[in-house]
């Protein structure tokens, strides 16, 4: 049965820079958006700024929608990513509360599209996603007859 994998990331961007997240996968140092799989009781959006938070230390809500994403890992494991967009007037201090997470770095977005230790390939396509400056309101995201609160 198919079942993709549905994951949320945010471009955090303050003052031209863009925040990731670097982790060790297989002894690897990889950057990554502040990004993770949504839970059962969360709308897409609750998920986004939540991931943010563990990741970062951060606590800011999704501004914006930028593109949601179907890909298909090396893998084979399929994933719709959703992407927001976060714009901070100041870049702010982190602290991961993720274990997994071994620093966060803000960077600008040719040391991120250049880079060859990204997690994935739409880490750097997230970052043109932003660039190009599409934008959709949060509201298209609706979650309908929403039990939680």
């Amino acid at each position: 049965m198919f079942k993709p994998h549905v994951t949320v990331a945010c471009v955090v961007q303050a003052q031209g820079k863009f925040l990731v997240v670097e982790e060790t996968i297989n002894g690897k140092a990889l950057w990554n958006q502040p990004a993770g799989h949504l839970e059962a009781d969360e709308t897409l959006v609750e998920a986004a700024s939540r991931e943010l938070y563990e990741e970062t230390g951060i606590y800011a809500q999704p501004q914006t929608f930028i593109r949601m994403h179907q890909w298909i890992a090396p893998d084979n494991t399929p994933f719709l990513r959703f992407l927001f967009a976060i714009d901070l007037d100041e870049q702010l201090p982190t602290a991961p509360h993720d274990s997994d997470i071994d620093q966060c770095l803000w960077l600008d977005a040719q040391q991120i599209v250049n880079a060859r230790n990204l997690r994935s390939p739409l880490v750097a396509e997230s970052i043109r996603c932003y660039q190009r400056a599409e934008r959709y309101p949060l509201s298209m995201l609706g979650a309908f007859n929403w039990p939680f609160s």
